[in-house]
């Protein structure tokens, strides 16, 4: 199911050749995190409507980047950009969904939810600190579960990515050494292992590695039948990544109180809360050239926001609740097109 979805995507992004195009197609680029729901989104939309979505999964960064630029209609992004930062931009920003960036590891013998880690123990492993998933550290936190005599081979993204901003920036609230040493953003200077490009491609990585451990978006760790760890919570609780608790994680957030809609949802408060939590987020020019496209672009997030929450969930990502959706729906009217006016009503 989930190759049938990413396969669907590439088929839209391939058709951009001369005919192909229509006045109502729209372009997008960015994070991979959310690309398995954009790709079931865009083909219900296009059986209803007609109407294409082309969508390049290829990283936060590159997202960014590329609505920078004006190449495409939309960038989506995992990190979100401050008020300030979405103000020198241009840009407007809302959010779409939420999920988890969860570990995964390549550990023969060993079941999804037998290994414990806590965030400062992900730390030092990522940090290359622990070099043998039998060293007696990593025995401390999992007794009675056989770890095996394999060195530990990390894969992390190649690419400009906002998992490994939501990752990294998680590790940083945990390690003080991981903050001074490496820090929190969307590339950082990894102190060792493999560069895998998107979260398809850490997956693969990890697959075909014994001994690896990377960190890849819960959709692709499930649709890939990767073995993941529980993470030790706030509230001091082993728990293990599902929509349950992501949405345990995403109680307490204030939308309402978030300039920009700029908010984190890591180490929330909330014994079932998976501490590596977000939100995935769309930006869009607050002034729109071609205000056609610009219609269009919101016309399929709202579509998406009123049809799309039963096919996030499968996708085990968490629906944005009703209220928040209607906040979001108010800030478009600050999206205007060449003369003022906003371009979705």
């Amino acid at each position: 199911m989930f190759k049938r979805y990413l396969t669907a995507m590439l088929a839209a992004v391939t058709l951009t050749g001369v005919g192909a195009a229509r006045a109502a197609d729209i372009s997008g680029a960015g994070a991979t995190f959310p690309a398995p729901v954009y790709a079931k989104w865009a083909e219900t939309y296009r059986a209803q409507t007609q109407n294409r979505l082309n969508y390049q999964a290829i990283g936060s960064g590159g997202g960014i980047r590329q609505i920078t630029a004006g190449t495409v209609d939309f960038g989506a992004t995992d990190k979100p950009l401050k008020p300030d930062d979405l103000a020198a931009g241009g840009f407007a920003m809302f959010p779409t969904v939420i999920g988890g960036v969860v570990p995964v590891v390549n550990l023969p013998g060993v079941k999804s939810g037998e290994v414990k880690l806590t965030g400062a123990l992900t730390a030092d492993i990522f940090r290359g600190v622990l070099k043998n998933w039998n060293d007696p550290l990593i025995a401390r936190y999992n007794p009675g579960v056989t770890l095996p005599n394999l060195p530990i081979t990390v894969v992390h993204r190649s690419d400009g990515s906002g998992t490994t901003f939501l990752f990294t920036s998680y590790l940083s609230m945990k390690a003080p050494r991981w903050a001074s040493e490496v820090g929190a953003n969307d590339a950082v200077k990894w102190p060792t292992g493999l560069g895998g490009k998107g979260n398809d491609g850490v997956a693969a990585y990890v697959k075909q590695t014994p001994g690896a451990i990377g960190y890849v978006e819960y959709a692709y760790a499930k649709q890939n039948g990767l073995t993941y760890t529980l993470l030790q919570n706030k509230a001091g609780k082993y728990v293990a990544p599902a929509a349950a608790n992501f949405s345990a994680a995403a109680a307490n957030a204030n939308w309402g109180k978030a300039p920009g809609f700029y908010l984190l949802l890591l180490d929330q408060p909330g014994a079932e809360a998976w501490p590596i939590t977000g939100a995935t987020f769309i930006l869009v020019r607050n002034r729109q050239e071609d205000a056609a496209k610009g219609r269009e672009v919101l016309a399929f997030f709202d579509w998406a926001y009123r049809n799309g929450d039963a096919a996030a969930g499968q996708l085990d990502y968490l629906p944005m609740p009703a209220a928040v959706k209607d906040m979001v729906r108010k800030s478009w009217a600050k999206v205007v097109g060449p003369d003022g006016k906003p371009v979705y009503r």
